[in-house]
């Protein structure tokens, strides 16, 4: 990487300080390095001129050789247009402006031979070009030019401010022509021939200016590779620094709490899944390195039972566990399934949140520091700063991608050294994603339900056929049943949600009359505690159906509960439906979940339900929500995207990402420091890359 192209953008000539500015705050472009990683969008084949007698009447994007022979404004509803004569040896054809004409006319030269590139209209019995590119014959042929011309992404004010796709493609030229062309080779040698790719100064030039389609494809692999290449380096070193650098507590000893609950207290048979699991878990945790492991597991695969008994080790081992919930309702859940596994053990367990009493907490506080409090359970308010722990060994966090980094390391500095760290997610996260997002971390994943539960029974069903729904309804409560009814959350438009939940409300209570059937409802406008009220009597049965916009809380769990209703299920995305259905499904009996639409549906739309129907596999869900979607949202961040990336994509890419992490992985395996001479190239782009830009710009 030459030195200069870290050179501020204002110094290119052609540039200047207005259109530096343009550059920075529409593109982002504020250095050399900057410019050219601005990779194309698509390409145009600029190979071929046509004569004006070929011309098609089909907007075709054309490019034609021929003499400007006069100019004449025409009259207009709004002002005039400037027409000027351009013709060949076969015909005639207009070109057109409709704004910019004094420039035009001062710039362009009658009599002169001009190649011009546009859109080709048929108007009125002629061809004409509206705002064509043009330039000189003679220019043209001595330029830096391709057979494929590039497009660059643009925004509307660089348009506007003249900042077109040629003088995009001009500004570029002038780089290549201050570098002489020529970049630092950014990969070792021996990577290079194992994959036969090409250098990088030509993979740079052929992305731009491509001298043949073949080039251009073989540049494109080379310049995702390495993009991909150096993220998993930066993932896999940062957890092979962390567990050479961050020692663990070593829990050797699995001891009396662990086998006594195993022999004697286990409330079901594990799965090879779970026991797969815990073997890893174990692994980790007798290791001398603090773990630091992703636990993803389906709705009701039993996660739950497998972080009970990694902190039973903990316990064996003499030292104080937490498990830390997004919300008070499901750290409270949580809460009262460990607190019925910890009394035949007799573990001291407790429960800390936002609305826990004083005096409470103050027992607490002083039974963590003394040591007496064996394992907390809670929500953000474990962060806190007056919660100190005498030795915390292991922490676990649920559904993770609720809390920030920042927020997870409050809890390592509980401790004076870092405890070990389970992070659980009923999200599941595709491979792909789980590579480039979570790649730091060791990943289990549980596959399997536990035995005895049957498959949830999922239909779609079109707004007409409510009656029938409603008889169905009316069946599975006559047996005992329960039913949830979802409206979607749209944060836009309040006051239509709220509409569409009050209207579907009053509907279902005119269907369901009191006092035969009991309604509850759930909705982002009731204080917390009514909310919770609310979701007591339901969970308690006092009440039959539980009516909610708020997408009822992740993980509460109501076994009587045997029906999901979503209505415009269309406004949904997949994940979402996948995690709503598994509310349902948590007892002995059949469960089933019904999509409600209108007829109105996108292709997309299709798709989801189709994949919904057919598919109960929350990876199988979440790879086709990844490609439908692309990797921003699906890790419930925004739709900014979870890579930033540059050329790659990882849903399209998803094989050379494989590749890319194979060979960091390979690269580090036979050289961790990478201090051998053929890796020195490697360490220094990753140097660099450091130093501009850290993982943590790659992934919002």
């Amino acid at each position: 990487m030459s030195a200069n192209l870290q050179t501020p953008i204002d110094y290119l000539k052609g540039v200047g300080p207005n259109r530096a500015d343009l550059l920075r705050s529409e593109l982002g472009i504020h250095t050399y390095q900057d410019l050219i990683n601005l990779f194309p969008n698509r390409y145009i084949d600029r190979t071929r001129y046509y004569t004006i007698n070929e011309l098609q009447r089909n907007n075709a994007e054309v490019q034609v050789i021929g003499t400007l022979t006069g100019f004449r404004e025409v009259a207009q509803k709004r002002g005039k247009r400037l027409v000027a004569d351009f013709k060949d040896d076969t015909g005639m054809m207009e070109l057109v402006w409709f704004r910019g004409q004094k420039w035009i006319r001062e710039s362009l030269r009658i009599g002169k031979s001009y190649v011009v590139f546009g859109r080709s209209n048929w108007f009125s019995g002629k061809y004409s070009m509206p705002h064509p590119e043009i330039e000189l014959k003679e220019e043209h042929e001595s330029n830096l030019r391709s057979a494929m011309q590039a497009i660059y992404p643009s925004t509307e004010k660089l348009t506007n401010k003249g900042i077109s796709n040629r003088v995009l493609t001009k500004i570029m030229q002038q780089l290549f022509l201050e570098t002489k062309g020529r970049f630092a080779e950014t990969l070792s040698d021996s990577v290079r021939n194992e994959l036969k790719l090409i250098s990088k100064s030509d993979a740079l030039l052929n992305i731009h200016f491509p001298k043949t389609p073949e080039l251009l494809a073989r540049s494109q692999f080379r310049l995702k590779f390495e993009e991909l290449f150096y993220i998993q380096l930066q993932l896999i070193l940062k957890n092979l620094i962390h567990k050479s650098k961050i020692k663990g507590f070593p829990f050797d000893n699995v001891g009396d709490y662990f086998t006594t609950f195993y022999n004697n207290h286990l409330p079901f048979e594990l799965t090879n899944a779970q026991k797969r699991v815990l073997k890893e878990i174990r692994h980790d945790l007798g290791s001398n390195a603090q773990m630091n492991r992703l636990l993803q597991g389906d709705v009701g695969s039993g996660k739950t039972i497998v972080a009970f008994m990694s902190m039973l080790i903990g316990l064996d081992n003499g030292f104080q566990c937490c498990l830390m919930a997004p919300t008070e309702i499901l750290s409270v859940q949580h809460y009262n399934g460990l607190l019925e596994m910890c009394k035949p053990l007799n573990i001291s367990i407790s429960l800390l949140t936002g609305s826990s009493k004083t005096s409470d907490r103050r027992a607490i506080h002083k039974n963590l520091e003394n040591g007496a409090l064996q394992i907390l359970i809670g929500t953000h308010a474990l962060l806190e700063d007056k919660v100190k722990f005498k030795n915390l060994g292991l922490a676990i966090i649920d559904e993770q991608h609720r809390f920030g980094v920042a927020q997870r390391s409050k809890l390592w500095h509980k401790n004076s050294s870092p405890p070990h760290v389970l992070v659980m997610t009923a999200t599941p996260i595709p491979r792909t994603l789980a590579m480039s997002v979570y790649g730091d971390l060791d990943i289990s994943i549980i596959d399997e339900l536990p035995a005895g539960r049957k498959p949830i029974k999922t239909v779609h069903r079109y707004d007409n056929n409510r009656l029938k729904v409603f008889k169905f309804m009316k069946d599975e409560i006559a047996k005992g049943r329960q039913i949830y009814i979802v409206y979607p959350l749209i944060q836009e438009s309040e006051k239509m949600d709220y509409k569409d939940l009050m209207d579907g409300y009053e509907s279902i209570s005119r269907e369901f009359p009191l006092p035969e059937y009991q309604i509850s409802i759930v909705h982002g406008k009731m204080k917390a505690a009514d909310k919770d009220y609310e979701m007591q009597r339901f969970a308690t049965g006092e009440t039959n159906i539980m009516v909610a916009t708020t997408v009822i809380e992740v993980g509460v769990n109501v076994p009587n509960a045997s029906v999901m209703i979503i209505e415009s299920a269309e406004r949904f995305g997949l994940s979402q439906l996948h995690q709503l259905r598994g509310r349902v499904g948590r007892g002995a009996e059949q469960s089933y979940c019904i999509l409600m639409t209108s007829h109105k549906l996108s292709k997309d739309s299709k798709t989801r339900l189709e994949t919904m129907v057919c598919s109960s596999d929350g990876f199988e869900i979440a790879e086709v929500d990844l490609k439908l979607r692309g990797p921003g949202d699906i890790m419930g961040t925004q739709q900014s995207g979870v890579l930033n990336l540059k050329i790659a994509d990882i849903v399209k890419d998803k094989a050379i990402l494989e590749q890319a992490r194979y060979f960091a992985k390979s690269v580090l395996k036979q050289d961790p420091s990478l201090a051998l001479p053929e890796h020195k190239v490697i360490l220094s782009t990753y140097r660099q890359m450091s130093k501009y830009r850290n993982i943590w710009n790659y992934i919002s």
